[in-house]
């Protein structure tokens, strides 16, 4: 079967790339350029943690070195604190700040290793094909080439030639914010804590200042700008950065400037996210990064959300309805996401009115601000699929756990049957996992409770699966008695929990995962059945 095409070499398309790769699945990445990231210290991603780990698991060797996790959040209005929370706990998560550069080579040397990844560079596309087996693409460059792939994945950015191509329309708002940022190293009064500061008295006719701590003593710092300002010059800037220094020290410490830049942020949705075998993903089918949410981070969910049922559909075929799940899920989320933060914009920025004087309404603007730089609430948390169309039908059986269906499962330790230990989060990307809460397994030897127990029946449900599973044990889970049984998405989703080993229901809930037999195989069946009759 021909490879899966992905266009565009950032961080979703190789990303793409290597979670296709890690499920047996072929690619050719086609990337424009000449296959190197401009070192941009101020250019940043902030990465929550489920998505971190999903790169870490990808094999992005630069995230431990060059990225940082904060030790703490603190928030500041005028001159006086309003917040300050630890982070790095299971309640917290730190968040993992790195330079966008860094995460793109660490994809770039894991793709070079990866025997599955073609990388082909000066490579732009300029037509697309679609037929009932494949879709064909022509790329100009130093010499004319036609590909031929499976289904087509457009990862090429904001100006996407392959959503241009489809015809796909692109609405939304044009510069919803702008900030001035600079990368610098210096040292600050926090030491690895991020810091919001809102009016500071230093800066007048400045909303916000963040500071967000990078690895080697780096900082980014970002100045919200009024929205019809002045050009921001060099000399200006410098200014800015003295300033704020020195209000937040006492006196201008010494600083080494590295970078410097305006950010300007868009929020557009494109209508469609699929066209028969052709998909967009990150920034080719959304803009957003007002308020503290983060693109890089929602492309690398749209990444882990597709590529499982990519493989599905290469290994196996797969159904209209698995397909299509993609853009339901996947656009959905983001689009609360900007719903959201097209409500909050108003309040949030608009200044005096009455909401000045109510009660409590400095710190609602805190919290909101805080929820989508932390990755919480409306504005940053991780999606639940709740309506997903390959949400399993609920039973009696089902079982209540501190995680919602739909919802990313906690990252808790688990044992395979080999006696390999890990973490939930590690074994992701692969296929479905069922795991089994079995309190005592942790210091039991493996040879008794392999074959004690519901485990040999439930290893023989798992192996009737109609999709590939693996079987795990876990000491315990959140909000989860003894014996209870989850079926995890390869995207990390919970799909459902049993209270027990329930065969039919768990062979059940895997086949509305898959989202059904494919056309294929449903025809298969009823041609055998009416041989038979």
């Amino acid at each position: 079967m021909d490879p899966v095409i992905v266009v565009g070499a950032g961080p979703a398309g190789l990303a793409l790339a290597l979670s296709l790769a890690a499920q047996d699945v072929p690619s050719v990445v086609l990337d424009e350029t000449g296959g190197k990231d401009e070192s941009r210290p101020a250019r940043t991603v902030v990465l929550r943690a489920d998505t971190a780990a999903a790169a870490e698991r990808l094999g992005c060797a630069t995230l431990p070195d060059e990225g940082v996790r904060w030790t703490g959040w603190r928030s500041m209005l005028r001159r006086q604190e309003m917040r300050r929370l630890p982070l790095g706990d299971a309640v917290t998560p730190a968040p993992l700040h790195v330079p966008q550069h860094a995460l793109a080579r660490g994809l770039r040397e894991a793709v070079a290793a990866e025997r599955l990844v073609k990388l082909v560079t000066d490579s732009r596309l300029d037509t697309l094909e679609q037929d009932r087996t494949g879709v064909t693409a022509h790329t100009r460059g130093p010499s004319g080439t036609w590909w031929r792939g499976s289904y087509l994945v457009g990862c090429d950015g904001a100006r996407s030639t392959v959503r241009k191509l489809l015809g796909i329309r692109f609405p939304g708002r044009t510069a919803v914010e702008r900030h001035a940022v600079a990368a610098l190293r210096t040292e600050l009064p926090w030491p690895g804590e991020a810091l919001l500061h809102r009016q500071p008295p230093w800066l007048p006719g400045t909303e916000e200042v963040t500071a967000r701590p990078l690895a080697d003593g780096l900082w980014r710092l970002d100045w919200l700008l009024p929205p019809r300002g002045d050009l921001v010059t060099p000399e200006s800037l410098v200014a800015r950065v003295r300033d704020t220094l020195a209000g937040w020290c006492g006196e201008t410490p010494a600083y080494e400037l590295l970078d410097t830049g305006v950010h300007t942020i868009h929020h557009r949705l494109a209508r469609r996210w699929r066209v028969d075998r052709t998909f967009l993903a990150g920034d080719a089918a959304h803009l957003l990064g007002a308020l503290g949410t983060q693109g890089v981070d929602e492309g690398l969910r749209d990444v882990g959300n597709l590529a499982w049922k990519l493989a599905h559909a290469w290994h196996h075929g797969a159904s209209s309805v698995l397909l299509d799940s993609y853009q339901d899920e996947r656009r959905t989320a983001v689009a609360a996401r900007l719903r959201a933060a097209d409500q909050s914009l108003p309040i949030l920025r608009s200044g005096g009115g009455l909401r000045t004087y109510l009660p409590g309404a400095a710190r609602g603007h805190d919290a909101m601000l805080t929820d989508g730089h932390l990755g919480h609430g409306p504005l940053g948390a991780p999606p639940v699929h709740t309506h997903s169309p390959l949400a399993p039908e609920p039973t009696a059986s089902w079982a209540p756990v501190a995680t919602l269906t739909g919802a990313p499962v906690e990252d808790v330790r688990v044992t395979a049957p080999d006696g390999t230990t890990g973490t939930l989060r590690g074994r992701l990307g692969r296929g479905l996992l069922v795991v089994l809460v079995a309190p005592g397994t942790g210091v039991w030897d493996r040879r008794h409770w392999v074959s004690a127990g519901v485990m040999p029946r439930l290893a023989t449900a798992v192996d009737g699966l109609p999709v590939r599973a693996e079987l795990l044990v876990t000491e315990a889970y959140p909000g989860a008695s003894a014996h209870t049984v989850l079926l995890v998405r390869p995207d990390g989703h919970l799909a459902a929990a049993f209270a027990g080993v329930r065969p039919g229901e768990l062979h059940a809930a895997a086949d509305a995962v898959r989202g059904g037999a494919p056309a294929a195989d449903r025809a298969g069946r009823g041609a055998r059945a009416a041989d038979v009759d």
